[in-house]
Order: structure tokens, then C-alpha cells, then sequence
């Protein structure tokens, strides 16, 4: 008889409550996020079963999967019972959902509004501890001819140089410019050198019939459009 305090693990649970099971018996969507990392780190510590290990991970992360998704290796190995393996095992999974939602980015094809370019880019800033600052270049329908990152930076920002920006849309034979990049502090407010950048590059367009269509700033899963602000 197991003794009063110490752990029950997995294979002592009914077998419905076990995560791999309640997966083959009941489908993947009846499995919580604890349970979903517990089939991934596969055990837990000497006090901790896999499950309540996730919980405590997923707590220290406030529940959240984009936080989680930030983790690097080094951080999730931190916590008892997590080596370098399971970290990997964490962040190549979460990963692999970064690349499924850039697969269904690609099906949108054509820029009507900027939330058809919130869902089109929003894959790419996801995770980011950084800054990094990419174009959309669209032909005349405003049908998407590609995206292209521009630069990347450290925390505190990013330089897009305009002629970058303006070699490859002629390269590509654009017509328009959608303007993008991310502030990972989490604000959404542009700075002083977000607005002199966006009214440079705006005028310089209508000199090469190169339009600025839009410039968002991501954050999160918010965003920020300057064609929504009516500040082009």
C-alpha cells in the first residue's frame, strides 16, 4: 500500500486520467494544456507527477502559451525535472503550432483591411523578444507578392532603411508597401521614430509610385494600424 505523501505517479492512475490514454480514448481536445505538456516532458521529478509539473510550469507562465512560448531552453531548465531534452521537447512542439498558423496565413492571398495583415504577419512576431521590422509587397489588386524582413534589433528597436525597403519593391516590380514590426515591451503607442520613419518612407513613395498601403506595430495579439488612425 502506497504510503501517505508520496507520489502517485501516472501509471497508478485510472487509466482515463492518464494523458496518453485520455488522448487515444477521448481525442486530443479533452486534454487540458497541463496534460498536453505532460505527454511531452513524458515524467515528472522525484515529488512531482508530469502532469503537476506542467501546471506548475504553465502557472509560472500565468497559463499563458504565448509567454511559454518565449521560454528559451536555458529558462525551462530551471524548473526540477526539466533538462535540456524536455525544454527542447516543449519549445519544437510549440513551435511546430507557430508553423501551422503560417500555414493558414498563406491561404490569405489578397490585403483588404489591417486585419488581413494582423493574420497574414502575426505568426512572425509571435515569441519574439525582439524587434524586427518587415514589408508586405502587393500588386495592384493588393494581392500579396511576398513578405520580406527588413532588419532586426535588440529590445529597444530596430533600423529599417529606406532603401532597402525600396530596392526590393522595385525588384519585385510592387505597387504597394504594407509597413510592419513589433514592440516587444507589449505597447502599442508608435514612437517619435515610428512616425518620422512612416511619414519619410510615405513621401518618398509617391515619388517612385510606391504606396505605403499601411504600417502596423505588433504586440501581443494586438495591433496598431496607422491607416486605421487615418495617419496615412
Amino acid at each position: 500500500m502506497e504510503e501517505y505523501g508520496q507520489k502517485l505517479g501516472i501509471k497508478f492512475w485510472a487509466e482515463e486520467d492518464r494523458p496518453r490514454e485520455k488522448l487515444l480514448l477521448h481525442g486530443r481536445r479533452h486534454l487540458t494544456n497541463a496534460e498536453l505538456v505532460a505527454i511531452l516532458i513524458g515524467s515528472g521529478n522525484v515529488t512531482e507527477s508530469a502532469v503537476d509539473l506542467s501546471k506548475r510550469i504553465l502557472s509560472f507562465y500565468d497559463n499563458n502559451l504565448t509567454k511559454l512560448g518565449k521560454a528559451s531552453i536555458a529558462d525551462l531548465s530551471n524548473f526540477k525535472g526539466i533538462g535540456e531534452a524536455k525544454a527542447i521537447s516543449i519549445i519544437a512542439a510549440l513551435e511546430l503550432g507557430l508553423r501551422r498558423k503560417e500555414t493558414d496565413a498563406e491561404n490569405i492571398v489578397k490585403i483588404s483591411s489591417s486585419k488581413d495583415i494582423f493574420n497574414y504577419l502575426n505568426h512572425v512576431f509571435a515569441d519574439l523578444n525582439h524587434e524586427e521590422f518587415w514589408i508586405i509587397l502587393l500588386n495592384r489588386a493588393n494581392g500579396i507578392l511576398g513578405k520580406y524582413l527588413i532588419s532586426k534589433g535588440g529590445q529597444a528597436g530596430t533600423v529599417a532603411d529606406p532603401k532597402i525597403i525600396f530596392h526590393i519593391a522595385l525588384e519585385k516590380n510592387a505597387a504597394g508597401i504594407v509597413l510592419a514590426h513589433n514592440h516587444p515591451s507589449g505597447n502599442l503607442t508608435p514612437s517619435e521614430a515610428d512616425n518620422r520613419l512612416t511619414k519619410n518612407l510615405v513621401e518618398a513613395g509617391k515619388l517612385l509610385y510606391l504606396y505605403i498601403v499601411d504600417h502596423l506595430i505588433f504586440a501581443g495579439n494586438k495591433y496598431y494600424s496607422y491607416r486605421d488612425e487615418d495617419l496615412i
